[in-house]
């Protein structure tokens, strides 16, 4: 028999634990990168929904230990859309099926045990940890019910995101399948500037050879 815990109605879910998202710039920047970019990957697909840092409860009880707030979580089966928190039972109790953490000097050896062990108790699928400072990369799998260790994180890639990481003397980077590489919000756009600015010259060349077709006399509209 399956033990469901009593609800006291006047249990509260504050939607901020009173943390920064981020102590440090670094680890903000590879905050937004993550999430971002994940965001523009998945942005045609209307039941993923994507956060960075927001409380997660999975479970509708003040006995829990936490809730966490992970850096960055993706849930497949959840429309898009603003939450001040993600109240598991009021999504279809799906848990977020891939979250992401970025080390911080704060961040204590115990602190990110504890998150491990919330993420394999309540049903996380992918877990990947990353330290700026040391370039150390590091992932979880599910596996038989538990959290396992990737041995290669080299050239991973995720089964449920299809983004491939690579690690660099210099640092980690992300890829998705088609070879797009996540980029920081200002290469982000600066992209977009270069792919406006090309569209712009085809439209002027596309122009002066439809002038000069007309100057010989034909309407390049019947071409």
């Amino acid at each position: 028999m399956t033990f469901i815990p009593a609800i006291d109605p006047d249990i509260e879910y504050p939607d901020s634990d009173g943390k920064p998202m981020a102590d440090n710039t670094e680890q903000y920047e590879w905050i937004v990168k993550i999430k971002e970019n994940l965001e523009i990957l998945f942005a045609n697909s209307p039941q993923v929904f994507i956060a960075g840092d927001i409380l997660w409860y999975p479970v509708q009880d003040k006995k829990i230990t936490g809730p966490v707030a992970p850096d960055v979580m993706v849930v497949f089966g959840r429309p898009k859309g603003r939450r001040g928190s993600y109240k598991q039972w009021q999504e279809d109790n799906i848990a977020p099926q891939v979250v992401f953490e970025i080390l911080s000097p704060s961040n204590s050896l115990e602190e990110m045990e504890r998150k491990l062990l919330f993420y394999q108790r309540y049903g996380v699928e992918e877990y990947y940890l990353y330290d700026p400072d040391s370039h150390n990369f590091q992932g979880w799998l599910r596996q038989e019910g538990l959290l396992s260790s990737i041995p290669e994180i080299k050239g991973w890639v995720s089964p449920r995101l299809n983004i491939r990481f690579e690690l660099t003397e210099d640092e980690l980077e992300i890829y998705s399948l088609d070879g797009q590489k996540f980029l920081t919000s200002i290469e982000l756009s600066q992209k977009a500037e270069q792919a406006s600015l090309q569209l712009e010259q085809e439209r002027l060349k596309a122009e002066r050879l439809a002038e000069y077709i007309r100057s010989l006399g034909i309407d390049p509209d019947t071409l």
